[in-house]
Formats: structure tokens, sequence, C-alpha cells
């Protein structure tokens, strides 16, 4: 089994700066992609950001100019850094694990969410 913990939430004034991190743990053999979802209400979850370990990334196009993730490190974490933040970003974000993407994009495993929400 694997665990995602989530840290780096908060709350963070429109056109401020976050950054959120992400510390998988457990069986680890098998994860190829670590990635950020979101999921705003009445929404599906969405990428937000993906890094396979082999350097391939994949971002929303809501958030490519303003996002950045980081490399899968040796100690199987992903930090996400969120640059001019706007209120439309506000939602809980997820830390994802798995060996391949899965129907829209989703991989396997799950954290429990970090709440980051951008006030106006």
């Amino acid at each position: 089994q694997v665990q995602l913990v989530e840290s780096g939430g908060g709350l963070v004034q429109t056109g401020g700066s976050l950054r959120v991190s992400c510390a998988a743990s457990g069986r680890l053999f098998f994860v190829a992609i670590m990635g950020w979802y979101r999921q705003a209400p009445g929404n599906e979850r969405e990428l937000v950001a993906a890094v396979t370990r082999a350097g391939d990334i994949k971002y929303a196009d809501s958030v490519k100019d303003r996002f950045t993730i980081s490399p899968i490190s040796d100690e199987f974490t992903v930090d996400l850094q969120m640059n001019n933040l706007k209120p439309e970003d506000t939602s809980v974000y997820y830390c994802a694990a798995g060996p391949t993407y899965r129907q829209n994009d989703a991989l396997d495993y799950w954290g429990k969410g970090t709440l980051v929400t951008v006030s106006s």
C-alpha cells in the first residue's frame, strides 16, 4: 500500500504564492507518476500537474504559466509551487501516485488533501 501526506496548504491573497508538498511512503516500487489534483465543488477531480519518474510533465491549461511541479525526488516527494494564485484556484489539493494514468488522468493512490484558499 502507498501512503501520501500533503502539507503546505493555507490561506493566501489573490496574486500570492504557496508551495504544497507531498511525501509518499509504503510500497513504492511501481510508483512511476506523482501529481497534484484538485476538486472544486460540483466538479470532477482534475489534474493540476503531474510528473513521471522519466521527467514527463503535464499541467492543466489554467495553471501552466503559474504553477511548477518538481521532479520526483529519490525519497518520493513532490512539490507544487503555485504563483499568482487566483480565487478560482481555491480547492482541496490532493497528491496522487501510481504506475500509470487511469481514466481521466487519475492515479491509483491518493492523499487526504490539503486546503488552499485564495481570498480576493
